[in-house]
């Protein structure tokens, strides 16, 4: 298929959308060979689809090629700029497009996160009658933002942040694409200047390419006609400086595994040595904050929970002090995650839930755990056994809270260190004394 070409006005990103999936880059896990998304493209149907993923992952550039691939009428809708009114123009004009040329209506709603309850619902029964194909683009979890019968309609798709490798073939592409992209400029990228535009855009191939732009206007052309963006180049036009790393990252991420180890292991020097390198090196600050807060969940959990209070707080300190003064509270961050007990009972007790729902499903909620609202979901037996935990003395019942099918597992195993120490012991107590309750035949009121 031609490229639709842009206006050369544009930005570079939008010249050099892709137009085919050959041309996609990236996302491997849906556009594969044998994976779903060209399986289902090549069986010509597309069902409605919630594309889940960071921004600059391509999930508008996808949902334009599938319309494409398709041959459907392509409706862009703004979760931002639109409202209800405007759900009633698309579904009669997405009518008479079935009425007079039997042709099928893709509606792509850019975040659809932001959409409010009766927005979502305007257009829900036109997407189960089928009259439109949602394809909704959201960079939030749609379990916590899309109504539950529309989530129920649609196919999940979760798309990853580019890798470095994606990230050099779109830059590549960019200096070469005669048409679109910088080919006719006669650029040539450092390859240290390649590896630090990779690294700063994180996985956006959109913030990658309007990098690159700035770069290739500030860099100046030689006597026969060339220009050469170098490192420096690349430091002026996105006002940060490279890191004093490998080229291909390589001691970034030695660095920042060095100061997790340190932390685990439980040496507060150690930890504040590579902490200092890092932000010597001219690691953003919020990057190194983050893996803290990481940390402070995956290798300390419950064992002290002031620790996860802590991270935050020093990532807040940072966004309110900056640099360097911000910096300070991530090194008094650092110590005492060095130095708090270590726990990772919180990581391995989600891992195995985790692990147990792609194996099982949705599997339904025990009736006595489900709100009864109303006489009809009584009569079907919603919340009846139910036991109300204060009637009791000690605050402790004996009824079951997983589904039936993993009744009885235990996913949580508090370590014997620091206040999961305490919780350990409390766990312990209740469960003697619903063991007693069990010999003694006591029922909880």
């Amino acid at each position: 298929m031609a490229r639709q070409p842009a206006p050369h006005t544009a930005p570079l990103a939008e010249r050099l959308r892709p137009q085919t999936i050959d041309d996609f880059v990236g996302q491997k896990q849906l556009l594969g060979e044998d994976k779903l998304l060209r399986r289902l493209i090549q069986q010509n149907y597309l069902p409605s689809l919630l594309l889940w993923g960071p921004p600059g992952t391509g999930k508008t550039t996808l949902a334009r090629i599938l319309s494409r691939t398709t041959g459907a009428e392509f409706t862009f809708f703004s979760a931002v700029l639109s409202g209800v009114k405007d759900i009633r123009e698309i579904v009669v004009q997405a009518q008479t497009a079935k009425d007079e040329r039997n042709g099928a209506t893709i509606l792509f709603v850019d975040e659809i996160h932001r959409f409010n309850k009766s927005q979502q619902d305007a257009f829900l029964p036109h997407v189960e009658s089928g009259l439109l194909t949602l394809i909704g683009a959201t960079t939030e979890n749609p379990s916590f933002h899309v109504i539950a019968p529309l989530l129920s309609r649609c196919r999940v798709l979760v798309l990853e942040p580019l890798s470095p490798e994606n990230l050099q073939t779109i830059l590549q592409r960019a200096i070469t694409d005669q048409e679109q992209g910088l080919g006719s400029w006669q650029i040539s990228v450092e390859p240290e200047a390649a590896a630090h535009l990779a690294r700063i855009a994180d996985g956006d191939g959109r913030s990658l390419l309007n990098s690159l732009e700035i770069a290739a206007n500030l860099a100046e052309a030689d006597a026969k006609g060339q220009r050469q963006i170098t490192l420096a180049t690349v430091e002026e036009a996105i006002q940060r400086k490279s890191l004093r790393y490998d080229a291909d990252g390589e001691e970034h991420y030695n660095l920042i595994s060095a100061l997790h180890k340190s932390l685990r292991d439980s040496d507060p020097d150690g930890a504040l040595y590579w902490l200092c390198r890092m932000l010597a090196s001219g690691e953003e600050p919020l990057y190194v904050v983050r893996r803290l807060i990481r940390f402070a969940s995956e290798d300390i959990g419950n064992a002290d929970p002031q620790a996860l209070m802590i991270a935050i707080n020093a990532r807040n300190s940072y966004q309110t002090l900056g640099t360097p003064e911000g910096e300070l509270a991530l090194a008094q961050a650092v110590t005492y995650l060095a130095t708090a007990p270590k726990s990772n009972a919180v990581y391995a007790a989600y891992n195995a839930v985790m692990q147990d729902i792609r194996r099982t499903g949705s599997l339904p909620v025990p009736l006595h755990l489900r709100n009864a609202p109303t006489s009809l979901m009584k009569d079907l037996g919603y919340g009846q056994g139910y036991q109300y935990a204060h009637d009791d003395p000690h605050a402790l019942v004996d009824q079951h809270h997983l589904p039936t099918q993993l009744e009885g597992k235990t996913y949580y195993q508090p370590a014997n260190r620091g206040y999961e120490a305490i919780i350990r012991d409390r766990l312990g107590k209740w469960r003697q004394l619903l063991r007693d309750r069990k010999k003694t035949g006591a029922v909880t009121k």
